[in-house]
């Protein structure tokens, strides 16, 4: 399952917001009291921003509320689960609409909205728009602080691997909302991306890269492979046997059958003394063991790795493939990035002031988040996102790291729920010195520091995947009001997708899904995405055909009159251009805007039909439409400036149709007429050199021809790879035909031979072959006795007759044929 999700970030204010929704947690034997939300007192200060969860009822002018200025009457949270709505007479009604658009409009200061992609948040552009908010779970307006100018912040990637889908998802979505912010509403977007460079996992496969490799260097005996290999074997079953995580232990078990089978192999190979076979398995052990054998090292020797470029240089490799697999996908990079190794000082200063505030400590030279402390203060709530995973220690302790869970560090804490600000660092990981001693920047205070130097105390959105919620985003979420004092899927590399799939489909099966929601990366829902792909391009083909029809701009017979047909036509148009509209100002609901493209194609296409000569500039607009579309969503290039899809290979200075197709016209003309003579002189074999030109000669360097009755031939620039599957699939589907009409045609042959074989057969005769059923017969050949011996009743009797009476008859036939020579 591949997860990912946005977040709208905020760090200024102290939101009371989603505290109803906070259930108790448990913790250990003590439970923890959950707070109520104290509206009254939060809304009696200057407002930083208002939640506005209620619609306007009609007949509202907003515009008599306007001087309403001293209005805090408090607005009720809107609740899903509780539905918590408090009864309003008009006059409040008026108030409270009053003081929201007061506030909202005149704010200065940001939200904290989030925008998680698999949770439930909505959100709005202007006043007219919405986007879902991870504090509450609701739709609300979303208003930048600083009027057209958007902060948004964006987890990037821990560079330690190869991007994989799930990168891929949450990177592709950024970038759709990113475009149409952009392009479509036209916000000053500045974008904020952060590369983590620093991190438990980097340290540890940065260690276990380098030991291995010397390993592999390293002369090993065959004898001292195999006890490695042993205690390494003893080691890997303890984690296989206390991973709890079922898709991971089915990996692990997995792996561990083959590393067994690898050793078993192996030791039989010794005991063959054959040497060939034994470097053989050697080498399979090694490669099979890679994993664990690196785990096992690392617990030996990983505290003597003390060369910091060993582990800057992994970061900075799967930095770099990063970019690419982003480029690849035509993922806009980002205006700012910033990398975690180059603020540290920043990071230092950010956690001095928490600390100086009265929310972390040391401890052992490492410095903690005061969870406890920090929930105790007025107006500040800890997992303000995921309420109900608090005191979630499994959570917790994977956000702290595989190296910094040890029973050690956990014994350095007041509570587990406190989380590492800053990680005294131990032999074999990177350090800087700090106040507290050598160490290193915990996980969650990274984004805090960053974002907060580049775009100030206040964000308008921040973005990151949907398994950082908590404890990542809910811990940045407590970091920044601290310093400021206020308020599993499957692995599927990038690479690999791209093998299979264009990152044009890639993004169309984004598309297709909200951003919000889950998405299963399988073949089906790829195939979903290819067939709308086809079904777009097919249009844009149709309409680039009409639109080279007609004349040149000076001759006034391009103009036509319209009829009802294009009135039509035009209206539904407008509603699918209003229906797109709204849905991009509806949480930015891409699914539902290409659902109103398909809608606008699919009458297109049915006009196209039932109109011998339909209006080809009211299409073109519609065809223009639609690219624009497409070119803020990504799936265009922006360079790219003529109707649909680029073609392959098309370079940005150069529109391929503009330059060969009038050649190609001409050559289907000519084939056209070429045609034509040949049906009047019934020269098949002329016929059939022009059906090899068009079915297999033309494919190949990505020309369509088709050819219609009664209307000029067609002439289309496709993708040539789509072209040659299509070509294929052609064939395989006529192999098919033939196939079936060959067998249904043996099938027939083989019932009028078995047809033909009863009708020889005497009357006399046709029971006794029979003998599995019937054992005696008469004279005429009737049975008599069934196999068992048992005696044939009368009623049986009488329809045996009849059945040898309609044989009687066939027989009598056949024989007269004979007689006739037939």
């Amino acid at each position: 399952m591949v997860t990912t999700s946005g977040i709208i970030a905020p760090l200024r204010t102290n939101d009371p917001i989603g505290h109803s929704a906070k259930k108790e947690k448990t913790f250990g034997e003590n439970k923890r009291e959950t707070k109520k939300a104290r509206y009254a007192e939060f809304y009696a200060e200057p407002f930083p921003h208002f939640l506005y969860c209620g619609d306007i009822e009609d007949g509202d002018d907003i515009r008599n509320y306007s001087t309403i200025e001293d209005e805090r009457s408090y607005w009720p949270q809107c609740d899903k689960r509780k539905d918590i709505r408090r009864e309003q007479t008009r006059h409040e009604k008026e108030a409270s609409y009053a003081a929201f658009y007061a506030v909202v409009l005149q704010t200065t200061h940001y939200m904290w909205c989030e925008m998680t992609q698999f949770s439930s948040i909505n959100f709005c552009i202007f006043k007219d728009h919405t986007w879902r908010r991870d504090l509450t779970r609701e739709k609300e307006e979303f208003i930048p602080q600083f009027g057209n100018r958007v902060l948004w912040y964006s987890c990037g990637p821990t560079v330690y691997d190869a991007s994989h889908m799930g990168h891929a998802r949450s990177y592709i979505s950024f970038d759709i909302l990113r475009r149409v912010l952009l392009n479509y509403f036209g916000y000053d977007v500045l974008y904020v991306m952060n590369i983590t460079d620093i991190d438990d996992k980097i340290i540890k496969r940065a260690r276990q890269n380098y030991l291995f490799e010397n390993y592999m260097k390293e002369d090993h005996s065959l004898d001292q492979i195999l006890d490695h290999g042993k205690m390494m074997m003893s080691d890997f079953e303890n984690v296989v046997k206390t991973t709890t995580d079922p898709d991971k232990k089915c990996m692990l078990e997995k792996m561990l059958n083959r590393v067994e089978q690898a050793i078993v192999s192996l030791e039989n190979a010794v005991k063959s003394k054959d040497e060939n076979e034994i470097k053989k398995y050697q080498e399979k052990l090694l490669e099979e063991a890679r994993d664990p054998l690196a785990d096992w090292l690392d617990k030996q020797k990983g505290s003597t790795v003390t060369e910091h470029s060993i582990f800057t240089k992994l970061s900075q490799h799967w930095e770099s493939e990063f970019h690419k697999d982003m480029d690849s996908l035509n993922v806009l990079r980002p205006n700012v990035l910033t990398r975690v190794s180059e603020y540290i000082p920043e990071i230092i200063k950010f956690i001095e002031k928490i600390i100086n505030n009265g929310f972390a400590y040391e401890s052992n030279g490492s410095v903690y988040f005061d969870v406890g402390g920090f929930d105790k203060r007025d107006k500040h709530y800890y997992a303000k996102l995921v309420p109900e995973a608090y005191g979630d220690t499994s959570s917790l302790q994977e956000g702290e790291g595989d190296l910094s869970t040890t029973a050690e560090t956990l014994l350095e804490k007041k509570s587990v729920t406190d989380f590492a600000l800053w990680k005294r660092s131990k032999g074999g990981e990177p350090w800087w010195e700090s106040p507290w001693g050598k160490g290193r920047p915990g996980w969650h205070i990274e984004c805090s520091v960053m974002a907060s130097a580049i775009c100030g105390e206040s964000l308008d959105i921040h973005t990151g995947g949907v398994d950082l919620k908590f404890p990542h985003h809910d811990n940045e979420l407590a970091q920044a009001e601290a310093h400021f004092d206020n308020s599993h899927w499957n692995f599927i590399t990038i690479q690999e997708a791209l093998k299979k799939h264009s990152a044009r489909q890639l993004r169309l099966a984004f598309l297709l899904h909200s951003w919000k929601d889950t998405l299963d990366y399988s073949e089906n829902t790829m195939n979903m995405a290819i067939q709308y792909e086809k079904f777009l391009n097919e249009f844009f083909l149709n309409v680039r055909c009409r639109i080279r029809s007609l004349a040149s701009g000076g001759n006034i017979n391009i103009f036509s009159k319209w009829t009802d047909a294009e009135i039509d036509l035009n209206s539904k148009f407008t509603a699918s251009k209003d229906s797109v509209h709204n849905s991009l100002c509806d949480n930015v609901d891409t699914k539902s805007a290409l659902d109103a493209i398909r809608d606008i194609i699919a009458h297109c296409n049915i006009y196209m039909k039932q109109n011998k000569n339909p209006n080809t500039l009211l299409l073109r607009d519609i065809a223009v439409y639609i690219t624009k579309i497409f070119t803020i969503f990504g799936a265009i290039s922006s360079s790219h400036d003529a109707i649909g899809f680029p073609i392959e290979n098309e370079t940005t200075n150069t529109n391929l149709e503009e330059t060969v197709m009038p050649y190609l016209e001409i050559l289907s003309d000519f084939r056209e007429r070429v045609r034509d003579h040949a049906k009047v002189l019934k020269a098949t074999n002329i016929l059939e050199e022009c059906d090899k030109l068009r079915d297999d000669v033309l494919p190949t360097v990505g020309v369509r021809l088709e050819d219609e009755n009664g209307e000029r031939c067609k002439v289309k620039l496709v993708n040539k790879e789509e072209l040659l599957k299509e070509r294929e699939v052609k064939k395989k589907a006529e192999f098919e035909k033939m196939l079936e009409k060959e067998k249904r045609k043996a099938e027939a042959a083989a019932a009028a031979a078995a047809k033909e074989a009863q009708r020889r057969i005497p009357p006399t005769e046709m029971f006794k072959l029979e003998k599995d059923k019937y054992s005696q017969f008469d004279e005429k050949g009737l049975p008599t006795h069934d196999a068992e011996g048992k005696e044939i009743s009368k009623g049986q009797l009488k329809k045996l007759q009849k059945l040898q009476q309609a044989q009687e008859k066939k027989y009598n036939e056949y024989l007269m044929s004979i007689q006739n020579g037939v």
